[in-house]
Formats: C-alpha cells, structure tokens, sequence
C-alpha cells in the first residue's frame, strides 16, 4: 500500500515538472516527459481514451452497446494518466502565479537553465529507438532543425483575445504538448495571447480558461492519434524529427536574445549565465543516469510491454 501510494506521488511530481514546464517559453512539457519517463505511456493512454471515446458515441446509438469502448479505455494507464494529469494542474497553477514572474525577472539565466537542460535532453530521442541512425536521418533531423529555427525567429505578434482566438490558440499550443522540442508557451508568446492566458490564470477568469480548455482538447484529439499511429508505426523516424524539433528549439531558450528575438554574441552576466546552463545540463544527466539505474526511465517505446511494442516498431520500420 505504501509501496503504492509512492509511486502515484512519484508520478504526480512528474505532472508537475511538466507541468512548470509549459509555463515557460521556449520549454516543452513533451521534453519533460521524455526525461522522466512518461512520454510514451501519455500518448498512447490519451489515443486509447480518444479512440474509446470514438466507439462510446458511433456504437451506443447504434444499439452495439460499449464493449469496444470498454476495451480501449482499460488499455490506458489510469493510475499513471491520473497521477500525472493531477500534478500538472497543479503545477501549471501554482507555476503562473509564482515560477512566470520569477522566469521574467531572471530571463536570462532562467533561459540559460533551460538551454542546458534541453540540450542535454537530445540524447533521449535520438539513443530512444535503439536502432542506428543513417545519413539520411541526420540530413532529416538538421532540416526539421532549420525549419524550426526558423520559426522561433518569428517577432512576437498582437492577438484579440476573443473566444474563437483563443480557443484556437489553445487547439495550436496543446500539439505543443506532446511534441518534444515544441513549446506551448512560447507559441502563445508568439500569438500574443501569453500575458492574457497566464493572467486568466491568476485571476481564476473561469470563462477565459473554459475557452481555451475547450480549444485544447479538440487540437488535442486531433494530433494525438496521428501521434500515436506515428510512433506506432515510424517509431525510429518519429524520434529523429523529435530529434530535430528539439535541436531547432534551442534558439528560442538562447540566453543571449533580444525582444524581436535576434540572437547576440554572448555578454554581460556571462560566467552566471553560463553556470546556469551547465547546472540544467547535469540535472538531466543525473536524472537519465538515475533512471537508467532504477529501470525508470522510459522513451517512447519503452516501459511495460516497451521491448515488445519496440520490436514491431523495428520491424514495421524496416519494412519501409
């Protein structure tokens, strides 16, 4: 029972670091959930829920009753989802009320952090399928890169915060979620709806958070089964775009940036700056060897049934 109850707590305190990761530009709670180890069983639980969810309005009606519903929804990993889920509502609470304003008066070493935790965090998708890469995952990997760097150069816009922006705003950041190397919160920096969003939060504007939740889910059931499907199927292919995402994501946590986010030539509070990387970059390593110890770390594929689940993927993959 004690036994038990640990791990549901270790579980909701790794909802919690994702949690406080999405309320910080340029950090991915999908990274966070790499590095601790829950990244596969979140997205293949929410394709099973989604899918149950599918079955329970086309059968019901139809008088099939809910056995295939049923099916789909015993296949997700409650304990973990719950536990999980639990901790990242709390976490985003708790982390817009006091982590945002500490992150914007310390944006530089607080980005200087998450540089070298992200950094270090390349190593997860890229060693995750077990399989060697050839040259033409690299050559894929550095395109998505440049693609993505691209995209965190674009200056931040001004958006009406009106329902229909907003949820569709939401629809957008929460894919974010489950993309490693994708920021929700630097997405909605970039849509000018962050200040508005983290101030909703704080001032418990119900109606604004029940838009976005709304929007939320539906740009969440709309990725996630192709999320799903992918790694299911281009298991190895999967993790070298999430390779690539990750690495063209770095230039929106680069310490030394201006607001229309033009990078600069490192200057001024450098050795700090630079300590702070380097304290982000161990924490991941520690954590990774930890997990390696302990038979706690999982990437996707891995966990219960990861072997099995890897071995179709290898299997379906060079088939292709």
């Amino acid at each position: 029972m004690a036994s038990s109850v640990g791990t549901h707590l270790f579980n909701a305190l790794r909802g919690g670091l994702i949690g406080t990761a999405e309320v910080v530009p340029g950090v991915s709670g999908g990274t966070i959930a790499l590095i601790v180890g829950v990244y596969d069983r979140l997205i293949i639980s929410a394709g099973h829920v989604l899918t149950g969810l599918r079955y329970t309005v086309s059968d019901v009606p139809r008088g099939r009753g809910t056995r295939r519903a049923g099916e789909q929804f015993r296949s997700a990993d409650w304990p973990v989802v719950l536990a999980v889920l639990a901790g990242m509502v709390a976490a985003v609470l708790l982390a817009a009320q006091f982590l945002a304003p500490v992150a914007e008066d310390n944006e530089q070493r607080a980005h200087a952090l998450f540089f070298g935790l992200v950094a270090a965090s390349l190593w997860v998708p890229y060693s995750g399928s077990g399989r060697r890469w050839r040259p033409a995952h690299y050559l894929l990997a550095l395109v998505v890169a440049a693609v993505v760097f691209v995209l965190t150069g674009l200056p931040s816009a001004q958006a009406d915060p009106a329902a229909p922006v907003v949820a569709l705003a939401a629809a957008v950041a929460v894919c974010a979620l489950v993309l490693p190397g994708m920021s929700g919160a630097f997405i909605l920096l970039t849509l000018g709806l962050l200040d508005p969003t983290m101030d909703a939060l704080r001032e418990r504007d119900l109606g604004y958070v029940a838009t976005f939740a709304l929007g939320a889910l539906v740009g969440l059931a709309a990725f996630v089964k192709l999320l799903q499907w992918l790694l299911e199927h281009y298991h190895h292919l999967t993790l070298v775009v999430m390779t690539g995402l990750m690495l063209g994501s770095l230039r929106a946590l680069w310490p030394w940036s201006d607001d229309e986010r033009t990078l600069r030539a490192p200057e001024g509070d450098v050795a700090m700056t630079v300590t702070m990387a380097a304290i982000g970059f161990v924490v991941v390593v520690v954590i990774l060897l930890i997990g390696h110890r302990v038979g706690a770390t999982q990437v996707p594929g891995g966990g219960a049934g990861g072997d099995a689940r890897g071995g179709r993927h290898a299997r379906a993959e060079s088939s292709h």
